[in-house]
């Protein structure tokens, strides 16, 4: 299979704080790849990276073979590299159907000039053509009903839906979901693993996801990564990363002695953007 992603390297530190530690990993196209670990593992720190909104302090990413460490976001999400945020990045105070629009942006071809023409440049038929991809990822997420509610006062687990469509709405070929059943209950955890099944088997999109529901996890992914202190301690599949002994360390506290040499030892991340 086709690495989509390359991760070489990569640490990251903020200061004297050091987030992430040498972290190496590909996630091959088609694939559901989760990453998990404790609070402060550094999982969010290396999304962020791959989404350009952090800058490694060392190593390298690659998209398809290509360098795209010092991309901008904006142009990693015209590779196809999309995503969803641990904490809620909607637009409040637009409606649904609009919140979902924005995730068109990149695809829109008129511009200002062209656009201020709207009958006449095919701006139209570029809204309508985009509206109704928008009304499809309505259909998709079950969202018809608060299609014109507005964001910002829909329940926490649908403006989780929400911005899941936002992110689809992107075309990505690679979709980055941080914590995306975090707070739910058990019917919408249910509900967004479906989802989220059917985005990687019918969609077609490679997904790589983070979350703290082992069951889930180990349910619904190909391959897991695990993270503790900024260091990779485990990769591979499901059932053999949870038999792990560093793992079961990392997770449960064992008291099987794991030898590491002090010099070694990553330093306990503790900026804000660390915990993960």
């Amino acid at each position: 299979m086709e690495h989509a992603l390359e991760v070489r390297d990569v640490s990251l530190r903020f200061g004297g704080v050091r987030a992430l530690s040498e972290v190496s990993f590909a996630v091959n196209d088609g694939e559901l790849f989760s990453i998990i670990g404790p609070n402060g593992a550094g999982k969010t720190s290396i999304v962020n990276c791959i989404s350009g909104r952090y800058t490694p302090t060392e190593g390298q990413l690659f998209w398809r073979g290509r360098d795209i460490t010092a991309l901008k976001p904006n142009a990693r999400a015209g590779l196809g590299i999309g995503r969803t945020f641990q904490n809620l990045a909607l637009f409040h105070h637009m409606s649904v159907l609009d919140n979902i629009m924005v995730g068109r942006h990149h695809l829109l071809k008129n511009n200002f000039i062209t656009g201020s023409l709207y009958w006449f440049t095919g701006a139209r038929k570029e809204e309508l053509e985009h509206r109704h991809k928008v009304e499809e990822i309505i259909d998709f997420l079950d969202l018809q009903s608060v299609r014109k509610a507005t964001a910002g006062t829909l329940p926490y687990g649908l403006r989780k839906r929400v911005e899941l469509a936002r992110a689809m709405a992107l075309e990505p070929s690679l979709i980055l979901l941080d914590e995306p059943m975090a707070g739910m209950n058990f019917e919408e955890k249910e509900d967004m693993a479906r989802y989220i099944v059917d985005l990687n088997e019918e969609y077609g999109m490679t997904v790589m996801m983070i979350e703290h529901d082992m069951g889930v996890v180990m349910d619904i992914s190909h391959r897991v990564m695990v993270l503790d202190f900024g260091r990779k301690i485990a990769e591979g599949d499901p059932g053999a990363v949870l038999a792990d002994p560093h793992v079961k360390k990392a997770y449960l506290g064992e008291e099987d002695e794991i030898l590491v040499d002090p010099d070694d030892a990553p330093d306990h991340p503790t900026a804000p953007e660390c915990a993960a």
